[in-house]
């Protein structure tokens, strides 16, 4: 686990290449907004997300293993120029991972919101869901 969470965690535009020393060829990855098979679906999912933002970072906290199964919770640090006019957006979230019998990644599913990773920090849109965030807490 601790392997697979540096290298995540180093990742940039710049040695997507990694994700084949951490992910099995079919790795099935898994986000409230898309779902991947493939190694190179996946190296794909990750360039346009890089080319992106300006800056990425995950604080991981809570993990645990069983045989070949793991859990992480996590907080992200991302920049976005259209979002939030580019300042930092953190993020909670967990992945449970599924680990091959060689140590790679073969299941990987995130868990998070995906409106408090995007949708509220959309100019219009954002108004709207902050709103109705608020009336749903009162």
């Amino acid at each position: 686990m601790k392997d697979f969470l540096e290298v995540f965690n180093a990742l940039s535009s710049d040695n997507l290449h990694r994700l084949e020393e951490i992910y099995t060829s079919d790795i099935h990855f898994v986000d409230p907004a898309h779902e991947i098979n493939g190694i190179d679906n996946l190296r794909d999912y990750f360039a346009k997300l890089y080319a992106n933002v300006t800056s990425v970072k995950f604080d991981f906290h809570e993990e645990a293993s069983i045989g070949h199964c793991g859990y992480v919770q996590w907080d992200m640090h991302f920049a976005h120029p259209r979002l939030k006019g580019g300042q930092p957006i953190t993020v909670e979230g967990a992945s449970f991972l599924r680990f091959s019998s060689t140590g790679k990644v073969s299941y990987h599913r995130d868990f998070f919101d995906l409106g408090s990773m995007l949708y509220q920090h959309l100019p219009i849109l954002g108004r709207v869901v902050r709103s109705i965030n608020r009336r749903l807490g009162s």
